[in-house]
């Protein structure tokens, strides 16, 4: 039986996207209070090398170990390609990243045994999901696909018309036609075009979303007392952020639900 744990949860992400994973969080676990680190002075990550990710990542979780949190999840998909094992080494508490979760559902989901993955250029480089697929079940046939434009879009609010609607064409035509059933949304952004995804791809083919695996596998681990679960009662969430707030505090009730009252600006120093 877990033991009751009232920390709070450490989520970080490159900027402003991880939100839509605290957004499942708070849907899945409105007892556990979170703080959110949103690395907005070195955004985006998919563009950047491993070496340099995985030197941002380390110093995020170092900040928000800081506060004492009980468990560390990581919102952003290149940072969970390429960071984890540093930062399991590093920490004493447990770490989950996005891409496990997403692609184990999308294993357990597919029933033509076909699945796309769509992320940015670092995420698919990083072959991250596509080896977790194969493993979690042999025999699958992964097509990835990178999709950079969709973050400015998602940012932008462009989620409807003619414009989203022929990029993601653009985009997803080599996927159509290949037998998937199933598709990853590998990048944090990209829930908030689901609805034009699901017009181009058509209403045979599931969309999996990583934020929403992520916060079963989080659920899971404080159930089995990894972490231990919140105290009854609804959780408080903190935001950081490392470059000025405004833009983040602005977008944030598009990725969040509710707009994020206040973030606090930190100075992160990368060594």
């Amino acid at each position: 039986m877990s033991t009751v744990d009232p920390r709070p949860l450490g989520v970080f992400d490159s900027g402003v996207g991880g939100l839509t994973v605290l957004r499942a969080l708070r849907a899945r676990l409105p007892a556990e209070s979170t703080v959110y680190l949103g690395d907005t002075a070195r955004v985006p990550y998919g563009t950047k090398g491993a070496g340099v990710v995985t030197r941002y990542a380390e110093v995020n979780a170092a900040f928000l170990a800081s506060l004492d949190i009980k468990l560390l999840v990581v919102a952003c998909n290149t940072a969970s390609a390429v960071a984890l094992p540093a930062l399991r080494a590093g920490l004493g508490i447990p770490v989950v990243g996005v891409i496990e979760p997403g692609a184990r559902a999308a294993s357990e989901r597919t029933r033509s045994g076909v699945v796309g993955v769509l992320g940015t250029p670092g995420t698919i480089r990083s072959g991250a999901y596509q080896r977790i697929l194969e493993a979690t079940r042999p025999g699958l046939t992964v097509h990835a696909q990178a999709c950079p434009l969709f973050v400015p879009l998602a940012e932008e609010g462009w989620l409807t018309g003619d414009v989203p609607r022929l990029v993601a064409r653009s985009y997803l035509e080599p996927l159509l036609g290949t037998g998937l059933d199933t598709v990853v949304l590998g990048c944090t952004h990209y829930p908030l075009l689901r609805g034009v995804l699901a017009e181009v791809l058509g209403p045979e083919v599931a969309l999996v979303d990583s934020a929403e695996a992520t916060a079963e596998a989080v659920a899971g681990l404080l159930a089995r007392g990894d972490a231990g679960p919140a105290p009854g009662g609804k959780g408080t969430d903190r935001f950081y952020v490392t470059d000025v707030p405004d833009r983040f505090v602005e977008v944030s009730q598009r990725f969040l639900g509710t707009k994020v009252a206040r973030a606090e600006q930190v100075n992160l120093s990368v060594g």
